[in-house]
């Protein structure tokens, strides 16, 4: 009722002071996050120095998490696990092969951050003073600011879950970028995320990844739809629905600027009706995107009835201020050579991707991810 009664002059004046709230709130929690990890990183620091001295033994990090919790019984969290996690982030991340790997990499345009001037992306701050006497070195106050991307169970995560710095570090640039939580994390390490977006660009046509300088990082070479319970046997139509169904489960796969417009959506061409299985709008792009289904292994001909799909879309219903439509064929299996002859003479922005029933997920490739910021970075 309250609502209704105010006009629509003072509504708008209502929801500019309430961004001005939800602003500064996220700001408050930005802050707290910060702040939390600046602790976490100088006790790593701290108590990672003394047992490299040989001052402390493994018993005296259970003493100390012991008597934390006799100082202040309402502090949680503070286990001798969690410190020695706390420890293992300090000297993962302050060790010489992660600076050198923030150092050659890009980073400030994809995060968002205010880096500092110097090359290592290291910022120094004042620590906690122990005693009069002593304080902790001043290299070990020195944080990289990638790392405030995320929070720290988002880092435990990493932490636990990835072999190598390329990993750590792609995993934090991907949460950042697509917000992940939590259990969104652990299935993207789960599902191998870096290496299918990393070998996307070998299923795009040249059209998709010159029209869109940022499509390499923005897509995914295959989809896990574990979570539709596929039956032995399914039509594309049970595909379909199970898509629709699991709409949510569906978008955090392929991405959060996914938004989905429609299914088996109608085109008009020439007096007859054509039906586009899906129909989505992806933000960053700011193009309409449809899928074609298909249950069986990727074939040359699917390909022509995308682009016709394609072209009617741009023709008909793509508006001035929209890109040109991206076609994505998801088909149950595709081989490489086919695909590549396939897409070789494409004027279309379009790629094949394949699908996945179950998680069979494989070794995660060894390689630099400076490509994958080189596109982050890119204009569009």
């Amino acid at each position: 009722m309250v609502e209704n009664s105010i006009n629509i002059k003072v509504r708008d004046d209502f929801s500019q002071i309430f961004e001005i709230i939800n602003y500064h709130r996220q700001r408050v929690s930005k802050t707290v996050d910060d702040e939390s990890l600046r602790m976490i990183w100088e006790v790593g620091a701290y108590v990672s120095n003394k047992l490299k001295t040989s001052e402390w033994g493994a018993n005296i990090v259970r003493q100390l998490s012991e008597y934390i919790r006799t100082q202040d019984p309402t502090i949680k969290g503070w286990s001798y696990r969690t410190i020695y996690k706390m420890v293992q982030f300090y000297e993962i991340y302050s060790s010489n092969s992660f600076k050198e790997l923030i150092q050659s990499t890009n980073l400030s345009q994809f995060t968002k951050l205010k880096f500092p001037s110097t090359a290592t992306e290291l910022v120094p701050f004042e620590m906690a003073q122990i005693r009069e006497d002593e304080f902790v070195p001043f290299e070990m106050a020195q944080i990289p600011t990638i790392l405030f991307s995320i929070g720290w169970t988002n880092h435990q995560i990493i932490m636990n879950r990835c072999k190598s710095n390329d990993e750590r570090l792609f995993y934090i640039l991907f949460a950042k970028k697509e917000q992940l939580q939590n259990k969104q994390l652990e299935r993207a390490i789960k599902t191998d995320t870096m290496a299918s977006i990393l070998r996307a660009k070998n299923i795009q046509s040249e059209a998709l990844y010159t029209t869109y300088a940022k499509s390499p990082a923005l897509f995914k070479d295959t989809a896990y739809l574990d979570f539709l319970g596929l039956p032995q046997r399914y039509k594309e139509t049970r595909l379909r629905k199970g898509i629709v169904e699991h709409m949510k489960e569906f978008i955090l796969e392929m991405g959060k600027d996914f938004l989905f417009i429609d299914e088996e959506h109608s085109i008009k061409v020439g007096g007859k009706t054509y039906k586009i299985d899906l129909l989505f709008y992806h933000r960053q792009l700011q193009c309409m995107v449809a899928f074609e289904l298909k249950t069986t292994e990727f074939r040359p001909s699917y390909q022509g009835q995308l682009e016709f799909y394609l072209e009617a879309l741009d023709q008909e219903e793509r508006r001035s201020n929209e890109n040109p439509t991206i076609g994505i064929i998801l088909c149950k299996e595709s081989d490489m050579e086919t695909v590549r002859f396939a897409l070789n003479r494409s004027m279309s922005p379009m790629m094949i991707m394949q699908y996945k029933e179950q998680l069979k997920v494989g070794g995660v490739i060894q390689r630099s991810i400076e490509e994958y910021c080189k596109y982050i970075n890119a204009e569009l």
